[in-house]
């Protein structure tokens, strides 16, 4: 199984966790020019969410309804602890991605984000024995799960479940040694128990493809002609074992970037590999927030306090040294709503963050620098 996962699909994925938007929507004439370039290129793999606002809908229209069955494979997943207060609320989420996406069945189909907080309730809604059900039925081909803890407990939940297919880990060359985030532990503990993983968060959010000046400067001297972003993405293409690498690509733009260097893919050479690890020991001084922007923070947020975008603000000037385009970005990301000051520290954004941040601490930290 670990092998026939690892060859059917090429080695880049299309997340389609944060589309272009066009006005309250998206824009789905633009995910349409991303998708067909994106196919026409050989890739095949698009990875969507219940929860992903607008996500299953927009790729029933750019893909599902343009493209035959058979030519592409579609992930989503399903989620117990947002928007599902009962079983039968969690489980009707995968009835209605059906619906919303058209596509008859899922090619990979995960339980998404466990983590020591919530993957207890994974169990207490049946969700393991409903997914296998539904593969039984034909309507999911594989099964697995997205993961945002430590390696102890990855241990924990594929020696429970044998059964899964696959897992998608956040990996990415920053967080490769991150006590936090664990990258290397966890991709080494998958390996461990024979499982081929799905790699999301490659480029941290965005971070690394506009990673400090001096990585900047590492990865051009190299390479001039290459992205800071490719750097990023081939590092993990690069290793064993890896279904795909899903960027999560917002315009036309970063797609055509994306498939420049993955389409006739090169792994990573010795130097390049050196590249990487000197880019690391950098990052390891870096004072920068290392959010990826996955909004989970923002959903429950009383004041409403936009806080990856506050935190954007902060690198550009903790990263880059660019104060004045620090303080713009700031009052644009609290021109609507909740300042850093507003924050009444309850810690629900920390408690639902997969970095596990300290959003509190650097919510106090961006109140010094701009209030």
């Amino acid at each position: 199984m670990s092998d026939y996962l690892g060859k059917e699909t090429p080695k880049l994925g299309f997340g389609l966790m944060r589309l272009p938007r066009k006005g309250l929507g998206t824009d789905v004439e633009q995910v349409k020019a991303m998708v067909d370039l994106f196919l026409n290129a050989g890739f095949t793999y698009f990875d969507t969410a219940f929860i992903y606002p607008g996500s299953e809908k927009a790729i029933r229209k750019a893909l599902v309804d343009r493209y035959p069955r058979d030519s592409y494979t579609l992930a989503t997943k399903i989620n117990a602890f947002l928007m599902a207060p009962t079983e039968k609320a969690a489980k009707n989420q995968f009835y209605t991605s059906l619906e919303r996406t058209g596509a008859g069945y899922f090619d990979y189909y995960l339980l998404h984000s466990l983590k020591e907080n919530n993957f207890r309730k994974y169990d207490k809604f049946h969700l393991w024995d409903f997914v296998k059900e539904q593969k039984e039925a034909g309507t999911i081909k594989h099964f697995g799960f997205s993961f945002h803890d430590d390696p102890d407990l990855l241990n924990q939940i594929l020696s429970e479940h044998p059964e899964v297919d696959f897992v998608q880990l956040q990996i990415n060359y920053a967080d490769w040694e991150n006590p936090s985030v664990t990258s290397r532990a966890n991709y080494e503990m998958a390996r461990k128990h024979g499982k081929p993983i799905v790699v999301m968060e490659p480029v941290k959010g965005g971070t690394l493809a506009n990673p400090p000046k001096e990585i900047q400067t590492l990865c051009k001297t190299c390479h001039p002609d290459l992205s800071c972003a490719s750097w990023a993405i081939r590092f993990l293409a690069s290793l064993d074992g890896i279904i795909t690498v899903l960027s999560g690509i917002s315009n036309v733009a970063q797609m055509e970037d994306n498939i420049s260097y993955m389409k006739d893919f090169k792994p990573l050479d010795e130097e390049e590999r050196k590249i990487i690890q000197e880019a690391q020991r950098l990052l390891g001084r870096s004072s920068t927030v290392q959010c990826t922007s996955c909004h989970y923070c923002t959903d429950g947020c009383p004041k409403q306090i936009a806080i990856p975008d506050i935190f954007s603000a902060m690198n550009l000037q903790l990263g880059n040294g660019q104060y004045e385009e620090a303080k713009e970005a700031y009052q644009k990301a609290t021109a609507e709503g909740g300042k850093a000051s507003d924050c009444i520290e309850c810690r629900q954004c920390e408690n639902a963050c997969p970095q596990h941040l300290p959003i509190t601490d650097h919510l106090k930290q961006a109140r010094e620098m701009f209030e």
